[in-house]
């Protein structure tokens, strides 16, 4: 038999699921954002201070170990940054999917034929 209570109750408990689920993915999408943003000030500044300093060099030894040690800790902080940002969209990964987890779980753990798994015959 039908019943709207259980329904209504049910199709509350999706309703506020998905509207946590898509708050927290907002959430990590702006601090992503923010993240990015700030790196790239960072970065920006930091060219524009190198360039200044390669400007006042007078030797072609002088400019070729600036250069080198820009371009080394420039790619040392991409490579943390980038570490960085695959954590942080991980997270937002695995943020979006927890409050989806009880609830498909359940049904699968009820079934008797969810436990029956057979691999293919070849």
């Amino acid at each position: 038999m039908f019943n709207f209570d259980d329904t209504s109750r049910k199709s509350k408990e999706a309703m506020d699921t998905m509207l946590k689920s898509y708050s927290d993915t907002a959430k990590g999408v702006q601090a992503i954002a923010t993240e990015a943003a700030e790196y790239s000030k960072k970065s920006f500044q930091d060219a524009v201070n190198h360039f200044e300093t390669l400007s006042a060099a007078r030797s072609f030894e002088t400019v070729f170990e600036l250069q080198t040690g820009f371009i080394k800790s420039s790619y040392e902080n991409f490579i943390s940054e980038a570490t960085k940002m695959g954590e942080m969209y991980a997270d937002l990964a695995k943020g979006a999917y927890k409050p989806y987890e009880a609830p498909v779980s359940a049904p699968a753990a009820k079934s008797p034929k969810a436990a029956q798994v057979t691999p293919a015959a070849a």
